[in-house]
């Protein structure tokens, strides 16, 4: 079997990197990229607003990555004021590294649904929720917040975007390399990988590999687009995907 990671570097490196370590064969193909987001200018003013009790949360790894180097650009620190939460614990883990601060995270899935279902979260009525974030992306956490009272504001710190492959070119190498496992780790990538694959490679090759997802969610998405070979991992962190792939 040959393994084929599309998360963004540098996790999808060091993910292919562990795996060859094992004796798999397996190859690095990112099919979304980041960048800077456009609201990190407004980082800082939006950290000083917050109030005692206040929330701040981190729904990826990327999105403190990109705001810990806004603020340490600007010489400025992360505030002692607001409640720190994560959506899962390796983003909690570079948050807390980020910041200092205890940060709070659902002990299971790094979901939204998970992250909700935390006691702290249920009585938040009057309180203003920072959500640190990418573009786009799942409105299920902002949502039931306010919903619950809270006051919710967004900061976009890092853009995706798709890599460009040549679709026709690209399936025909991945299909000649032996892929027939795929990792995908989000639904930006689920369906950017799908699109890009011509109806016949699609048809021949794609939609009979095996996939590794990282949440229920992800599998029924996979399902409905015709994969039926769906596996879930653990987590979405590296750790989690070499114990589904060893």
């Amino acid at each position: 079997m040959t393994i084929l990671v599309t998360r963004p570097s540098p996790a999808g490196e060091a993910l292919v990197k562990r795996l060859r370590k094992l004796g798999h064969a397996a190859c690095h193909s990112p099919i979304i990229d980041f960048s800077p987001g456009s609201e990190l200018p407004s980082l800082s003013a939006r950290l000083a607003a917050l109030r005692e009790g206040d929330m701040l949360f981190a729904l990826s790894q990327n999105a403190v990555r990109y705001a810990a180097a806004a603020l340490t650009q600007v010489g400025l620190s992360w505030p002692a004021i607001p409640v720190y939460y994560a959506i899962g614990r390796t983003t909690a883990l570079a948050l807390h590294q980020a910041t200092s601060r205890a940060v709070a995270y659902p002990p299971e899935r790094e979901t939204s649904e998970m992250l909700l279902q935390l006691p702290k979260l249920q009585n938040i009525s009057g309180k203003n929720a920072l959500l640190l974030r990418g573009n786009g992306g799942r409105e299920l956490l902002a949502t039931t917040l306010a919903e619950r009272g809270a006051q919710v504001s967004y900061c976009e710190c890092y853009q995706r975007s798709p890599v460009y492959y040549d679709g026709p070119e690209q399936s025909r190498h991945w299909q000649q390399l032996g892929i027939d496992r795929l990792v995908i780790t989000s639904g930006d990538m689920l369906h950017q990988l799908y699109a890009l694959v011509p109806h016949y490679y699609r048809e021949s090759w794609l939609l009979h590999c095996q996939v590794i997802v990282v949440s229920e969610r992800l599998a029924l998405e996979a399902r409905q687009l015709g994969w039926r070979d769906v596996i879930i991992a653990d987590n979405a962190d590296n750790d989690a995907l070499v114990r589904l792939l060893s």
